[in-house]
């Protein structure tokens, strides 16, 4: 009787380690393992996906998306940018640097600084973490199942924590109007740092909103992950309107360099259809 009342205090003693160790977890990531798992999903995708490799493309990428993160001011995010072969537009960020832009979105953009402030747009949610900040959010909701699953032993299966976990996420699958704000209000910033014009991102914006009512459905995965559209072209515009108009004036909208990039890319190999 005593060893089982020594045993079941030991186990009872262990669950309570890992419950404040469950609820520690919960509150905050760390860099380290927000790029962990940056590298976890980027390792994933360049092994499903259609990512091209062509030195001159991903070298242009590279090199526009270095211009653009050499002024956010971070010093401990190493950025990698990524084109991806799909036939959908859109852009995304992973934790920890990790930007990735379509084929299909390359196509719509006109001139360098509209594909400067997509990619601007993305690197902000990076730098203010919006990604990471959605992730403690959803492991806080989920607290209470993860200290059931410690204290009672209910979750040993991988099936059952992987669905806890997937269950929160899915709780915060878009950014915020107030994250995509701050990533709008970001990128014009950005942008006009790095010597390029910010009038770039309304007009992209202006010209995928006329596509998507044009063909309604067109542009669904664009949308899906970058709503607020119409808001968006005013408040970045109005944001806009307030920089020195001089100094806009003598801004870059377009390169010799990004034209030879944008033609490499129309001669891939026809693209895949995002998932």
């Amino acid at each position: 009787m005593r060893q089982r009342r020594r045993t079941s205090h030991a186990r009872w003693g262990v669950n309570a380690l890992v419950a404040a160790s469950v609820l520690a977890i919960a509150c905050s990531i760390s860099r380290r393992q927000e790029t962990e798992m940056g590298q976890l999903y980027a390792k994933q995708i360049d092994a499903d996906w259609p990512v091209v490799r062509a030195p001159e493309i991903a070298g242009y990428l590279t090199l526009l998306g270095d211009s653009l993160a050499s002024v956010t001011g971070t010093k401990d995010v190493e950025w990698r940018f990524t084109l991806v072969n799909f036939a959908d537009v859109n852009a995304f960020a992973l934790p920890g640097g990790f930007i990735y832009v379509t084929r299909g979105l390359v196509e719509r953009t006109a001139t360098m600084d509209q594909l400067a402030g997509a990619m601007a747009h993305e690197l902000s949610h990076v730098t203010r973490r919006h990604a990471v900040k959605q992730m403690e959010a959803a492991q806080r909701a989920n607290v209470g199942v993860s200290l059931a699953c410690v204290l009672t032993g209910i979750c040993e299966s991988t099936a059952t924590r992987v669905g806890i976990e997937l269950g929160g996420a899915a709780l915060f699958a878009k950014y915020s109007r107030d994250d995509e704000r701050q990533a709008d209000e970001d990128g014009v910033l950005l942008v006009t740092r790095a010597g390029i014009d910010p009038e770039g991102i309304p007009r992209l914006l202006q010209r995928l909103l006329d596509e998507r009512k044009a063909k309604p459905g067109a542009l669904d995965a664009w949308f899906s992950t970058h709503p607020y559209e119409e808001d968006r072209i005013q408040y970045t515009s109005a944001l806009i309107a307030r920089l020195d108009p001089a100094r806009v004036a003598r801004l870059a909208i377009d390169t010799p360099r990004f034209q030879e990039f944008r033609d490499r890319v129309k001669q891939l190999e026809a693209p895949k259809k995002g998932r």
